[in-house]
């Protein structure tokens, strides 16, 4: 589904970050990304989600080498993937459940069709009593729950989600963590990248290791 081979990656004519990067994501596999701070976590989700191309080395994704794809031809890809920032990227002037459909709303789809899955996923996600709020007068932790449901509701490919339990309590880490779990069951590809050791002690699955720009996969 996704492939690196020997990519590196550097900021104008700084250092590379990324270096030698070769690994393959396959379909319905689940995975963490872990290292430390500033091992380059962040920069490896953004090549992933396509917004950052490689300085050098091959990214193919569904097939399809992205270094040779148009600009144009990146929304549709794009599409096919789910990403959960730390940032979380909400609309203050939309409600949160407006904010939940707005990849379907994109798309051209009509409310009747979304509107009874984004009700049963803000339920799900603990956000069915805050479905008429506006971003700002949500916690921290509520906004990180809004945007894992947005990166949720297509039921992408893949799922990209960088520290998605950071602002939340153990016990709704863990809940959060089977709703991926479950969405990885229905076929998407899973890729969490966390400091957070309870979540990796969880499930079993393949650890992505960066350190220092290099990578290291454990199974």
């Amino acid at each position: 589904m996704i492939r690196f081979e020997n990519v590196g990656l550097r900021y104008g004519m700084g250092p590379e970050v990324l270096r030698d990067l070769t690994f393959s994501i396959e379909p319905q596999s689940f995975q963490f990304l872990t290292g430390p701070s500033g091992a380059g976590k962040t920069s490896l989700l953004r090549l992933l989600f396509l917004s950052m191309r490689p300085t050098r080395g091959l990214i193919s994704v569904f097939g399809k080498d992205t270094t040779k794809l148009a600009k144009a031809e990146l929304p549709s890809m794009r599409r096919r993937i789910g990403v959960v920032f730390q940032d979380f990227r909400l609309l203050d002037h939309l409600t949160t459940y407006e904010n939940v459909a707005l990849p379907h709303r994109v798309a051209g789809k009509s409310e009747s069709e979304y509107r009874p899955d984004v009700i049963d996923l803000l339920k799900w996600v603990g956000l069915g009593d805050r479905m008429h709020v506006l971003p700002p007068v949500l916690s921290g932790g509520e906004k990180q729950r809004a945007a894992i449901a947005r990166a949720l509701i297509t039921r992408p490919e893949v799922l990209l989600a960088d520290e998605p339990t950071g602002n939340v309590d153990p016990p709704l880490a863990r809940r959060l963590l089977r709703l991926f779990i479950e969405l990885n069951r229905l076929g998407t590809s899973v890729v969490i990248a966390t400091h957070d050791f309870h979540l990796l002690e969880q499930i079993e699955a393949r650890h992505l290791i960066l350190n220092d720009g290099r990578l290291a996969v454990h199974v």
